[in-house]
């Protein structure tokens, strides 16, 4: 028997725990270990795959907000997996050895339902791309796809002066996080730059923010920066495009929104086996991974229509599957 993309999308939705393809041979008749990793190894799934699905689901509204972010699929014991390297994870607070991937979701401002519309792998040996180059190919594609969004929200880690310039030249807003040694001028050029972390703030700017001036950038490119008390102890400095932005307060709550790509990241983790797949090739690797991002997309779609939370669907198949089993009589007769 063939396999198709869609056997192994299945396998990953019914499957609770174990993702490998000796699980999978044991369970699904026909299939061989064998005949999983040639179909892996030999298919070629795009990311193009995840928009062709998503894009007749999607909600469009022209006050989107587009997610960027990026996560580590932890291979810690994963030893002689291609596309593996050590990096910086945020789960972990370490380094460790892992697949890293950078996604982007798309948010729609009134409803809150959001989708992953796009992703790459980073793997620099092999195409020489930076994290920053994916998300800046990310963002080209929604130009190409048309799709109508207002905002764009990342990490501190994509607050880098070509992906700014970027979005504002492109007519959209964004807002991100800056990290506190981040040099700017809220002088108007009468002091040398400074830390961010070492500006002054009257009250009028906590409440309202300042515009201000990132090194590096051209001159008559100003910023609104807000000081966000996220904790007692955590500080972020978010940074707009859009200087008519004046309220801190409301500045926080737009950024806040990125948290939604961390809920999909959670997820895909803890239900498709997004990281979880041992095979060794590169090729294996970015396969298992956009069946597993068809399967997330899929299972958040069905949460939207049945108003479930994407567990309850999951665990839901395992209920339904024991309550089968507890009335089949060939089960009852050995238990008894």
């Amino acid at each position: 028997m063939s396999i198709s993309k869609l056997d192994y999308c299945q396998f990953l939705l019914s499957s609770q725990i174990n993702y490998t393809l000796t699980h999978m041979a044991d369970h699904v008749p026909g299939f061989s270990h064998d005949t999983i990793n040639r179909y892996l190894r030999e298919e070629k799934l795009s990311p193009r795959l995840l928009w062709e699905q998503v894009q007749p689901l999607l909600e469009p509204d022209p006050q989107a907000y587009l997610v960027f972010d990026d996560t580590v699929l932890d291979h810690s014991f994963g030893p002689g997996i291609e596309t593996v390297r050590r990096q910086w994870s945020g789960n972990k607070k370490s380094v460790i050895r892992g697949v890293g991937l950078v996604s982007c979701v798309y948010v729609n401002a009134h409803t809150g339902q959001f989708w992953v519309i796009d992703y790459r792998i980073f793997d620099p040996d092999a195409d020489g791309k930076s994290k920053l180059d994916h998300v800046r190919e990310m963002l080209k594609m929604t130009v190409h796809r048309q799709l109508p969004y207002q905002t764009v929200l990342m990490d501190a880690w994509y607050a880098a002066k070509e992906v700014m310039l970027q979005i504002a030249l492109m007519g959209k807003t964004f807002y991100c996080p800056l990290k506190s040694n981040r040099l700017v001028d809220d002088s108007g050029g009468e002091q040398p730059y400074r830390r961010i972390e070492d500006l002054q703030w009257s009250e009028t700017e906590l409440a309202h923010g300042k515009v201000v001036k990132v090194r590096g950038f051209a001159g008559d490119f100003k910023v609104k920066l807000f000081r966000v008390e996220v904790s007692t102890h955590r500080t972020e400095w978010v940074v707009t495009n859009d200087l008519s932005q004046g309220s801190t307060q409301d500045a926080q709550q737009v950024s806040a929104k990125r948290w939604k790509i961390e809920e999909f990241h959670r997820e895909a983790k803890q239900l498709t086996g997004l990281e979880d797949c041992q095979c060794r090739k590169a090729r294996i690797q970015r396969n298992h991974i956009a069946c597993a991002l068809l399967v997330w997309s899929r299972l958040k779609t069905l949460a939207y229509q049945t108003g479930q939370t994407v567990y309850q669907l999951k665990h839901g198949l395992l209920h339904d599957y024991l309550v089968a089993q507890l009335k089949n009589p060939t089960i009852n007769m050995l238990i008894a």
